[in-house]
């Protein structure tokens, strides 16, 4: 995927895959890597491409996207019918045409509140439409031949034909699905493209829920069939007259080419509001929007002002996740802020670590809503139900795959916090760095804002920090860069002046180890290679039993089929094998990759110490009609 090239939308993609012949389908996936080593410049609304040095390629984006299929005009000899036109739109990032870059909501890990059942008094559907369930059929199929190919075979073909999917569902009402189709394309083509910020599992996730939407959706009805299907935009209700407190600011960046910055505010009830600002760009915007004023009512703050001030609005409105509108009748000043030790910001240090985390996953974490589809990453959230308030004592740093994150006492718990984002050009790793270094200043209490994480283990990803040396300023961990003059320059008592190196601690082996995992790989090397993959014989057996020893009967039985699925072959009666039931091998890995989430979100709430939380009433393995996904165990385990 070249980020130089304008957002395409899915219809157009699509029907320029379609209209090749069988021949030039087959040079498609060479056709896109050419276009993307190719010279771009940019004019205006127009993107030209040098495809060699007498054909030109160019990209016609009013508004800054290509809605139209005669907006991709090609000045070879075989054009309107040659290959270009097609690898262009193929190697050019996903459009949603259904939000505008300036009204996407913006990105971060967990549940969606904004496609919840209809609002009180709107009407809810009674069933799915014959539409509906034609779309769903569509998706589930486009969704199987992916999973069935793996990253690897899922070329522009493929990705063209879960576009064309992805369509219909939101022409059919289903922009839920719709969203989280193209966030399977944006990611496959990140994959193939081996672009740093891929992360198989944000692939996995989206395809997940894709496949659980298309199973579910023919079967739903009333409030669940509404949450589903979801909503294109967030509506915004008037809330009178609000007084905001600024409580910190983080970037934007995705990998769906939108960026920018969302400021967190507060209100005297202790009600979190969003300011975003988020448009296409990349790293540099993130970074740069920073210190560009948003304009709010009468007022233009820049987010690392409102960060750190207040807003007195009157005629306000809000969405369901939070997000402060701009309308034409709002009216808002700047006000003086707060300290995150003074009210009312300090009433959101006090809530329990134990009732924080209960609220996070409760709010039944993993599936995103359909506001997602523009510019949030699979499985993010706006609405503050993950947001964790702690105060914590650095006490070292701990290695993980992703690297060293560190490692806190918050009330007796040992936490780990990690980088909320590894791109080089946000400074979220070297504060992280810096931060470590407060574990040889011992009793250096921080008030920080982290994101909850499901993992076996208590983990996080850490947003912003009070300053270690100014408890009344805070620091904003991806925007604001740390110097080591911002430490405590006192060391600690018995300490050697100089000495400044952070105790490392030893990962818990038994809890990074848990059987889970062996269900849990299989699921990603079935994304990653495809359903061949998992027909290899190797320790099917061995892996279901361990499972089954540890208690887990239901994982070792959803092993066993995902490998009996993905191995059985069928012949004709000449002996030939036939083409393998992609549906069955799919309805197996959409088990697998269910329970596997579920079971993550126990052994998260364990290692915080509180109760699991009761299911939604769509509870994804087990409410409405239809067949359950995951049955439980015969020896009645989980």
């Amino acid at each position: 995927m070249s980020p130089h090239l304008p957002p395409v939308s899915p219809a157009v993609t699509a029907q320029l895959v379609a209209a090749l012949s069988p021949r030039l389908r087959k040079r498609l996936d060479a056709g896109v890597a050419k276009i993307g080593g190719r010279p771009v410049v940019r004019e205006g609304d127009v993107v030209r491409v040098a495809v060699d040095d007498d054909t030109d390629l160019e990209l016609h984006a009013p508004g800054g996207v290509v809605t139209r299929a005669e907006a991709i005009r090609c000045g070879c000899l075989l054009a309107p019918d040659c290959l270009h036109r097609a690898a262009a739109a193929s190697a050019a990032p996903v459009a949603d045409p259904a939000e505008s870059p300036e009204s996407a909501p913006p990105s971060a890990p967990s549940p969606a509140a904004a496609t919840g059942p209809a609002p009180a008094g709107g009407p809810v559907p009674a069933s799915a439409t014959p539409a509906q369930r034609a779309a769903a059929v569509a998706l589930r199929d486009a969704a199987a031949a992916v999973l069935e190919a793996g990253i690897d075979g899922a070329g522009a073909v493929l990705q063209a034909e879960l576009l064309r999917a992805a369509h219909t569902a939101r022409l059919a009402g289903l922009p839920r699905a719709a969203g989280r189709a193209v966030a399977v394309v944006t990611a496959l083509r990140a994959a193939r493209g081996a672009d740093p910020a891929h992360r198989l599992s944000d692939l996995t996730a989206a395809l997940r829920d894709v496949l659980f939407l298309a199973h579910r959706l023919p079967d739903a009805t009333g409030p669940e069939l509404a949450a589903l299907c979801g909503r294109v935009r967030q509506p915004y209700t008037p809330d009178g007259s609000l007084r905001l407190y600024g409580l910190f600011a983080e970037p934007v960046l995705t990998t769906t080419g939108y960026a920018g910055t969302v400021t967190w505010t507060c209100d005297a009830s202790g009600r979190l509001c969003t300011v975003p600002d988020v448009a296409p760009g990349g790293a540099d915007r993130a970074m740069g929007s920073a210190d560009r004023a948003v304009r709010v009512g009468d007022t233009a703050l820049t987010p690392r002002e409102l960060s750190r001030a207040g807003l007195a609005v009157s005629g306000a409105t809000v969405s369901p996740t939070g997000r402060l509108g701009a309308g034409a009748g709002v009216r808002a000043v700047r006000a003086s802020g707060a300290s995150w030790h003074a009210e009312p910001l300090d009433r959101l240090w006090a809530v329990p670590v134990a009732e924080q985390v209960g609220r996070a996953l409760a709010g039944d974490v993993g599936l995103p809503s359909a506001d997602d589809a523009a510019v949030r990453k699979p499985g993010d959230d706006r609405d503050g139900q993950d947001l964790l308030f702690l105060d914590i004592t650095v006490v070292g740093t701990v290695q993980e795959a992703a690297g060293a994150c560190l490692l806190a006492d918050c009330d007796g718990l040992a936490v780990r916090l990690a980088a909320a984002h590894d791109d080089p050009a946000l400074p979220h790793r070297e504060n992280l760095r810096l931060l470590a270094l407060l574990a040889s200043a011992r009793g250096t209490r921080l008030r920080v804002v982290a994101r909850l994480t499901p993992a076996p283990l208590p983990r996080a990803l850490l947003l912003a920090a009070s300053h270690p040396t100014d408890p009344d300023a805070h620091v904003d961990l991806g925007l604001d860069r740390l110097r080591r003059a911002d430490l405590p320059a006192t060391p600690a008592p018995g300490t050697a002046p100089g000495a400044r190196s952070a105790p490392v601690a030893q990962p818990a082996s038994a809890a990074d180890e848990a059987p889970v995992h062996l269900l849990r790989r299989r699921v990603h090397q079935a994304v990653s290679g495809g359903r061949r993959v998992l027909a290899f014989p190797g320790s099917r057996e061995s892996e279901a039993a361990r499972l089954r020893r540890c208690g887990l009967g239901t994982a070792g039985e959803l092993l066993a089929e995902l490998h009996d699925t993905a191995a059985q072959r069928a012949r004709d009666p000449f002996g030939r094998l036939l083409p393998a039931d992609t549906g069955r091998f799919a309805r197996a890995w959409l088990g697998a990759a269910l329970y596997t989430e579920e079971v993550d979100r126990a052994l998260c709430a364990a290692a915080w110490g509180v109760g699991l939380p009761e299911p939604a009433p769509a509870d994804r393995t087990r409410t409405g009609p239809g067949p359950a996904i995951a049955p439980p165990g015969r020896d009645g385990s989980p």
